[in-house]
Order: structure tokens, then C-alpha cells, then sequence
């Protein structure tokens, strides 16, 4: 894949999964990862932050990411969601975001920045 976006906001509240993205995100062709692990700080970079895809945890440390997708989405940044349980307990407010099941693989996590970006 060329490089298709310079910067990801990635929220997730576990390191190790956190740093695995930022990896993955590289490999795939991203120039800039910005991690943030809390809900308040990942509301505020949304609010901001100029990026061209966003990979948000569902449930950051008992908090629902969902407001932080609110945000990003009347922003027009494109986003994933990350989550332990799949689409299965998803808002269907949200049927449309491309979900990312954890544990993932390097392919899964290219299709569906794919899909986010609207590239074949």
C-alpha cells in the first residue's frame, strides 16, 4: 500500500495494543502516530487535532469512545473502531464505522483502513 495519510490518532487505553497500531500504522504507510490513552485527552485532541483517520478503543478504561466518534465524525475525519467484542454490541448508530476486531492481524487492520479510507 502506498502511503494514503500522514497522521492517525490512535485512543486506546493498553500500551501494548497501542504500540502494536502505531507499528502496524507505519508498515501500512502512515508518517505520524499520535497515541493517547485517556477518554479526556483523547476528546481534546479530537476537538483539534488536524488527522486523516482516527483508530478508536470502544471502551476506554469503563468509558464509551462514543462521544469522542461524535466529535470526529462532525469533523469529517474518518475513523475506525477497535474493539474485544466486534460489531456484535455495537450501536447501530454506528453500523457504518468499520470495526476492527481484536485480536487483529496486519491484513485486518489494513482492510478495514481501507474501507475507512475508501480505497480499493
Amino acid at each position: 500500500m502506498s502511503v494514503l495519510f500522514s497522521r492517525v490518532l490512535v485512543i486506546e487505553d493498553e500500551a501494548l495494543v497501542g504500540m502494536l497500531l502505531e507499528d502496524m500504522l507505519q508498515d501500512i504507510g502512515c508518517k505520524h502516530v499520535e497515541l493517547v490513552p485517556r477518554f479526556a485527552e483523547g476528546m481534546q485532541v479530537a476537538e483539534s487535532g488536524d488527522f486523516d483517520l482516527a483508530v478508536l478503543d470502544v471502551n476506554l478504561d469503563g468509558v464509551s469512545s462514543f462521544p469522542i466518534a461524535d466529535r470526529l465524525i462532525g469533523r469529517n475525519i474518518p475513523l475506525i473502531f477497535a474493539t474485544g467484542y466486534g460489531s456484535v454490541g455495537m450501536d447501530p448508530r454506528y453500523a457504518h464505522i468499520p470495526t476492527l476486531q481484536k485480536p487483529f492481524f496486519f491484513n485486518d487492520l489494513e482492510r478495514v483502513v481501507r474501507r475507512a479510507l475508501a480505497v480499493d
